[in-house]
């Protein structure tokens, strides 16, 4: 059966009946997971199963924000997951140790690949490469590595080395960059007016040396000296031009949430909007089957470009390397005591 190019969320902890046969007749590319799906080990096992099962696919990819921090959708209050420290933590031990800092954002990230190769998940949506700005938005916040756009892209790379030597893929986000962003794109539309000069001087930069990621998440906001009228997510000057061309990222390319309320008008309108702008891979997360329907109506038969990008995303996840477990959880143990 045709894959179809977008990733759905679920509603609950496991798939009810009418979801099992939408996922059946859809065939989405893959499935993402929030905390209202994840309850414990066994749990997420089967709800995974239950996904590849429908879509009659054993190595269909399964995608978590498991960031740490605020973002981390396995953790406290379970007594299943450990806490994870925000992105920003790495930068502060950074400032203080650079060797440490780096060694432990590798170690953390092989932990967090194990807690998710270990139930099924494929790919976990990070790093985080926006570089914030004074005045923006706290949305990013933590969430960032650094202030210093030069300390965010060392600290990013050794997370993902991390990550990948667990057998977990990584998402880079949010391409090209929301550190600036005035406003939360979970709520409204940001609009950022720097000029490009500048944008290639800060905010490109991570993106331009991650472009080897094998995934990537776009930013749903605006940036009125490259496209006036579209945010980056439905923008084709920006992905043709900006992230394709100038940051030169050949990966494979899916929208940020298209619940979002930045993004105004239907769910089919969106869903069009960006595929014809260049994302590969549509990202409906929130559940509600009237919309996952409606982007599921929208989506185009993954082939051609998006296709050998989603085969080359996947044939880039390893076998897991062995590693020091109990040296890994000391660097953990250290950095979240300071």
């Amino acid at each position: 059966m045709t894959i179809r190019s977008f990733i759905s969320g679920c509603a609950t902890l496991s798939l009810s009946q009418d979801e099992v046969q939408f996922f059946k007749k859809t065939n989405p590319w893959g499935l993402i997971l929030f905390k209202r799906n994840c309850e414990s080990p066994d749990q997420i096992r089967n709800l995974t199963a239950q996904f590849r099962g429908a879509v009659g696919r054993k190595d269909a990819p399964i995608f978590i924000d498991q960031e740490g921090g605020r973002v981390q959708r396995l953790g406290p209050p379970s007594n299943y997951w450990r806490k994870y420290p925000a992105a920003m933590e790495y930068g502060k031990q950074y400032d203080r140790c650079p060797t440490l800092a780096l060694k432990t954002a590798r170690s953390v990230g092989r932990l967090m690949a194990d807690d998710l190769a270990e139930i099924g998940i494929t790919a976990s949506c990070l790093p985080v490469l926006d570089v914030p700005q004074p005045g923006a938005h706290d949305v990013i916040g933590n969430r960032a590595y650094s202030m210093r756009l030069d300390h965010i892209m060392i600290l990013s790379r050794a997370h993902t080395v991390g990550l990948m030597e667990g057998g977990v893929l990584p998402v880079m986000k949010h391409i090209p960059g929301h550190g600036r962003a005035d406003v939360d794109s979970h709520h409204n539309l940001p609009v950022v007016k720097a000029p490009r000069i500048e944008l290639e001087r800060v905010d490109f930069l991570p993106f331009v040396g991650f472009a080897d990621c094998p995934m990537a998440m776009t930013a749903h906001v605006i940036y009125e000296a490259l496209d006036k009228e579209f945010p980056a997510t439905l923008s084709r000057k920006i992905i043709k031009n900006v992230v394709r061309k100038l940051i030169g990222f050949e990966g494979l390319l899916m929208t940020d949430d298209l619940s979002m309320k930045a993004l105004q008008g239907t769910f089919t309108e969106k869903a069009n909007l960006a595929l014809a702008a260049g994302c590969d891979m549509l990202l409906h997360c929130n559940g509600v089957m009237s919309e996952m329907e409606e982007v599921a109506d929208a989506a185009i038969p993954l082939a051609g470009k998006a296709m050998r990008r989603a085969k080359q995303a996947l044939k880039a996840k390893r076998k897991p390397l062995p590693y020091d477990k109990k040296q890994a959880l000391n660097d953990l143990e250290a950095i979240l005591s300071v």
